[in-house]
């Protein structure tokens, strides 16, 4: 069986343009690269990853593709365009000279809350498909709606949404997360990463029984086939060690079938993403 991380982040760290690493944040102000992230991956027995924009440019884009030509564990990466840009067309054709460029994303989740459903956003989007490319959603619980105005647009994109729309675990919330997530699960175009949860809980006191009511809606509404592990390491760091991040899905994943576990560490990312090395 081949485990597949389908969302973790390199970076070479600027604190210029790496605003985003607040202070209670601040060790993520480093380089975190894949010589850092090799051994746990030993660890877990984890066989590959999807490598995953975390920066509005270009340039992090050729870096990680860059990155991916000479780490074999790096099977497919996700890298960010300008949507909007009048020459989309040709950076798309150009990123997809590079065969483990797989797909986009934009940081939504610090866009105005109706971002997604702007007609020139989706207009971006829809030349996703014709090159073979998916797109990532990330955006937080209350920005769903607009999510679902973009799935109901194109129903023959490929979508995954990133770290299950961040619910309000630390508040103990699950509405009107569950709802608009379940309406979102209704379009078989949309797959879900199982990731970045334990950092949407209390950092330093979370336990499993936390977060385990948020993977009962999500895989309840996705199913396995289109769920992914992902770990969204470096970041999540912050709330715990690689091993501890794994280990919460690998434990929740005891009472699946080898199958739907199968999928859920590496199957529906292999498939998602057409990852083929």
């Amino acid at each position: 069986m081949t485990r597949i991380d389908a969302h973790q982040h390199f970076w070479q760290f600027e604190p210029a343009r790496d605003g985003w690493i607040t202070d209670e944040m601040a060790l993520l102000r480093r380089d975190y690269l894949p010589d850092d992230l090799a051994p746990l991956l030993a660890e877990q027995d984890i066989d590959g990853t999807v490598a995953v924009q975390a920066d509005q440019s270009e340039q992090e884009t050729e870096l990680l593709l860059g990155l991916a030509e000479r780490q074999p564990f790096i099977k497919g990466v996700v890298g960010w365009v300008d949507l909007r840009a009048g020459d989309l067309q040709a950076r798309l054709e150009h990123f997809c000279t590079f065969p483990l460029f797989r797909g986009v994303r934009h940081i939504a989740q610090a866009e105005a809350d109706d971002f997604l459903a702007r007609e020139d956003v989706g207009r971006g989007i829809s030349r996703l498909g014709e090159l073979g490319l998916t797109y990532d959603i990330l955006v937080y619980a209350h920005q769903l709606p607009a999510a679902l105005t973009l799935v109901e647009r194109l129903p023959d994109q490929a979508f995954v949404v990133d770290h299950c729309a961040k619910p309000r675990i630390r508040d103990r919330a699950l509405e009107p997360w569950a709802t608009h997530l379940r309406a979102l699960a209704r379009h078989s175009n949309v797959c879900c990463k199982v990731s970045g949860l334990v950092t949407e809980a209390r950092w330093e006191r979370w336990r499993p029984e936390d977060i385990r009511p948020y993977l009962d809606v999500v895989f309840e509404a996705f199913g396995t086939n289109r769920l992914m592990f992902g770990s969204d390491w470096p970041v999540c760091l912050l709330a715990g060690s690689y091993a501890r991040v794994t280990e919460l899905i690998d434990r929740y994943a005891e009472q699946l079938s080898a199958d739907e576990r199968t999928d859920v560490f590496g199957g529906t990312a292999v498939r998602f993403y057409g990852l083929k090395r």
